[in-house]
């Protein structure tokens, strides 16, 4: 905003900083004056005011700042000249207002002045304004301007023989409605914003631009010159609906006190006895609910404590007091136009600014600083990502909703009271949703898929129910690649007691099996079940339009951070050589390999060091109805090298074993 200084000078006692001393002393305590100008023998400031000072969006209010930065006294601001509102007889109806919603509209006064003449303003009020970037248009229209900008309090000047009927209305505009404002521009009015009419036709857009059909001419003769406070939030909603605004509303929009609708209306009226001639013939003031100063607790202490630095209470007194503020030990009354001081921390904020930042000695906080509690659930988080991103899965991120068509495939899912969408209106029961509909959308880019997700699901399983799931997806047939990356995870998770049942779908899942009949494992470890393992079932694939195979894990994420344990157990690498030696087992079609491993594991004994699956084999060469599992069964001594005699004896062993199970054959 623009603000000339020998304007300022007129409000402020004794000697006033020069210029670029005063800017300098704005910037460091209250506002930043972005340029300083010369005009006309005179220096403008354009000062960035704060949206929360809006009693600074004028000379006096800023001239008050200005005095308490220079440590004057408050009475020490020089006053306008005003004239008070007596009321005379006249040959004018009087205005007939009516307020409908008076939240918008807290308090309301106007003036009807009779005989007005209206002409040019003088030389020196035409001066003031244009210094500031204001064009002069007339003497009533000017002094409208002129107090706007001296004293904060927005004025609009109507021409009363335009007023049809005598009778003014505020309300909200409605649909479809339009007015011709003072630019000559046809405004269609959005619905919501203030607006004034006469008994015919809208006149006003309030707090923004007044209506062409009801402005001040050279053939007005009366004048219905108003002062109203609106609402501040009302008003800056305007403005942004309209797509336009204007000084005054932007100091309605940042808040006006209202006690300066009478101060207003006392310095125009002044003016205009003295420009324009003309008498009071109506005074109008409504004000229904009046605002009263609040009052703060302020303790002594508080100010020490939270500036860092004493500062006398007589001083700290002193400062308040320059602003405006009044004390009542241990209240202070905050004054009307200071809207933005609300709490205890305000005044100190007041203070300390006043008194100056830059007097505050630096210092480095002293406080004792303690390690923050280790969150686990976050640690093992992180630890669980590590591990599957360095098996070559990437982490996606999905909605925790799901479509209608999800939640009846996997049933069971909670529907949303105020969904964002229709394709979100449940909440998912599974994390396998969001990633089984990320692999149809992605196959046709890529061959090679390997994805999981770590996040909430949400079940109606005795009443409301959220918990953590870890879900994983690879494209393809890959049920022993991701077995081994369980194996992985849950070993460098300090997990043991591991090991794989059939799985058998339950009554309470969806009405769709999630899992390949065969082709499936629940997970257990000490002979909990904490997830599941295996292909994805044909049924499901095709509702979601993916051909070939899709291989998933679930694990209960709350369950495998409770088992997860940071503690090893190592035992040393033996330094004696191993023997390998193959096996193959022709088993029935239902035989599991966990079956075969056990026989072979328990026959082997100590010696056994490890056995790996590397082939499972059907077709023509080893018959119909059997199967061929194909095992490397590593032997190993801790104390010893093995030779072959030993060796021999153990591998016989278990071939003993396995088929002393008569279904069970060793190929030889």
């Amino acid at each position: 905003m623009l603000f000339s200084y020998n304007w300022l000078k007129e409000y402020i006692s004794g000697k006033l900083p020069q210029p670029k001393k005063l800017a300098e002393i704005l910037t460091m305590h209250s506002f930043e004056v972005t340029e300083l100008k010369r005009i006309s023998g005179d220096r403008v400031f354009n000062i960035d005011i704060l949206p929360n000072r809006p009693d600074c969006l004028s000379c006096i209010g800023l001239a008050r700042e200005i005095s308490a930065l220079l440590g004057r006294k408050l009475g020490e601001t020089r006053a306008p000249k005003t004239e008070k509102l007596t009321v005379g007889k006249g040959s004018l109806d009087p205005v007939k207002i009516k307020i409908i919603n008076h939240t918008l509209v807290p308090r309301y006064s106007a003036i009807l002045l009779e005989g007005i003449e209206i002409k040019d303003s003088p030389r020196w009020l035409r001066s003031k304004l244009e210094k500031v970037g204001v064009r002069s248009v007339n003497n009533i229209v000017d002094i409208t301007n002129f107090v706007m900008l001296e004293t904060g309090q927005p004025l609009h000047a109507f021409d009363y023989d335009k007023i049809k009927g005598a009778k003014i209305t505020l309300r909200m505009a409605r649909e479809r409605e339009f007015l011709i404002t003072l630019d000559g521009i046809r405004r269609p009015l959005r619905e919501g914003v203030l607006v004034i009419e006469d008994k015919e036709r809208l006149i006003d857009l309030a707090g923004v631009m007044g209506g062409r059909s009801s402005e001040i001419d050279s053939k007005t003769k009366n004048v219905f010159l108003q002062a109203g406070n609106f609402e501040r939030q009302n008003i800056a909603r305007t403005v942004k609906k309209m797509g336009f605004g204007t000084q005054a509303s932007n100091i309605y929009s940042q808040g006006v006190d209202p006690a300066m609708t009478a101060a207003g209306l006392e310095r125009a009226h002044f003016l205009i006895k003295d420009l324009a001639g003309g008498k009071i013939v109506q005074l109008v003031d409504i004000y229904p609910k009046k605002v009263l100063p609040k009052r703060i607790r302020l303790d002594e202490g508080r100010i020490e404590n939270l500036l860092g630095v004493k500062i006398p209470q007589k001083n700290a007194v002193s400062i308040l007091k320059n602003l405006g503020f009044k004390q009542e030990k241990p209240l202070v009354l905050v004054p009307a136009f200071r809207q933005d001081i609300n709490l205890e921390e305000d005044l100190v904020e007041e203070v300390g600014r006043i008194y100056g930042y830059q007097n505050i000695p630096a210092a480095l906080p002293v406080a004792a600083l303690s390690s923050p509690k280790r969150n686990l659930d976050i640690f093992w988080r992180d630890f669980v990502k590590a591990v599957l991103k360095e098996s070559g899965f990437a982490e996606v991120y999905n909605y925790s909703f799901i479509p209608e068509k999800e939640a009846k495939i996997f049933g069971k899912s909670i529907e949303l009271e105020n969904p964002i969408s229709q394709d979100y209106k449940y909440l998912r029961p599974s994390l396998l949703p969001g990633l089984i509909s990320n692999i149809s959308q992605n196959k046709k880019y890529f061959t090679d898929i390997k994805i999981f997700e770590l996040g909430k699901v949400f079940k109606k399983q005795n009443g409301f129910e959220e918990k953590n799931m870890l879900s994983g997806l690879i494209l393809g047939e890959a049920f022993y690649e991701l077995k081994g990356i369980v194996d992985l995870l849950l070993s460098k998770l300090g997990i043991s007691g591991v090991w794989y049942d059939s799985y058998q779908q339950t009554p309470q899942e969806s009405k769709i099996e999630i899992w390949h009949k065969e082709k499936s494992a629940e997970i257990k470890v000490d002979g909990e079940e904490i997830g599941f393992l295996g292909e994805i079932s044909p049924s499901l694939l095709k509702e979601f339009k993916i051909e070939g195979k899709v291989t998933a894990l679930d694990i209960d994420f709350e369950k495998l951070s409770k088992l997860s344990s940071e503690e090893h157990e190592y035992e040393p690498i033996s330094r004696f050589p191993s023997a390998i030696r193959d096996l193959a087992v022709l088993v029935p079609p239902e035989t599991k390999v966990a079956d075969v491993l056990n026989a072979i594991e328990t026959a082997g004994g100590k010696l056994v060091r490890d056995v790996d699956l590397f082939d499972i084999y059907e077709g023509e060469e080893v018959g119909e109805g059997q199967k061929n599992f194909a095992f490397h069964i590593i032997y190993q001594s801790e104390d010893h090298t093995l030779n072959s005699a030993e060796v021999e004896a153990v591998h016989n062993k278990i071939i003993q074993a396995i088929e002393k199970n008569i279904q069970w054959q060793v190929r030889k």
